[in-house]
């Protein structure tokens, strides 16, 4: 029977920005890796049928160990291996539920694991056929337009850019199964930032929903820090 709600977390990339000790997706935070805290709270969200992983070739004795907690669980559907780029990895993990398909994804970054229960709940119920939903936060701090510089050397500004449209992407970005795999097929081989820059590309709206400002991405190695903190503060008000 197929899925009404898939999950695809993506955890093939490297993490080089992240520092030493590996995929950053596989280091643990507070001693429990990255990926398994993300993939924790989408399977056992109860709108979420079930969640495909989406690795590097080489991790898989490094996601074994890491979902070891999570094994067996019976919405977690076997492991599938990524691209070179971010968005061969999403089109791999979706040509991967062809057999069975879903009617509606949801794409999210593993390396995400303060993703709240509401924030999932508000980008489903805004998925459509024909447009997709994704989690956002408005930019509330001045943006400054740089000058191209030389190397070393501080650039300047160009201009300020206006911010009353501009927001900041989130994941998880959802759309109904159809619209973003014909999406990702028709613009393979395009480096496009997010999901919702390939459904741009395809003509398909995406809509802006309100996110939360603790659904940050760990990417470099100083956000371990930041997380260690947020973290505590989930604990201390649980």
């Amino acid at each position: 029977m197929a899925a009404d709600v898939v999950a695809i977390l993506v955890a093939a990339g490297r993490g080089t920005r992240a520092g030493a000790g590996g995929p950053k997706q596989y280091r643990p935070l507070a001693g429990e890796p990255i990926l398994a805290r993300t993939a924790r709270i989408f399977l056992y969200h109860p709108k979420i049928d079930r969640v495909r992983i989406i690795i590097h070739r080489d991790d898989q004795a490094a996601y074994g160990e890491a979902m070891t907690s999570l094994e067996g669980h019976s919405k977690l559907m076997t492991p599938v291996f990524g691209g070179a780029q971010r968005q061969d990895s999403v089109r791999l993990g979706l040509e991967s539920l062809v057999a069975s398909p879903p009617r509606t994804v949801l794409i999210h970054d593993a390396a995400r694991p303060f993703v709240d229960a509401p924030t999932i709940d508000r980008v489903i119920t805004q998925i459509r056929p024909g447009r997709g939903a994704i989690a956002a936060l408005p930019v509330f701090d001045t943006i400054k337009l740089a000058q191209p510089a030389e190397t070393g050397a501080a650039p300047l500004i160009e201009k300020t850019v206006p911010r009353d449209a501009l927001w900041r992407a989130q994941t998880p970005q959802g759309f109904c199964y159809d619209d973003i795999l014909t999406a990702h097929r028709a613009n393979a081989g395009r480096t496009l930032t997010d999901d919702a820059s390939v459904a741009e590309a395809a003509n398909v709206p995406v809509a802006l929903i309100a996110g939360s400002p603790d659904n940050m991405k760990i990417t470099q190695a100083e956000d371990f820090g930041m997380a260690e903190i947020l973290l505590r503060r989930h604990q201390k008000d649980t």
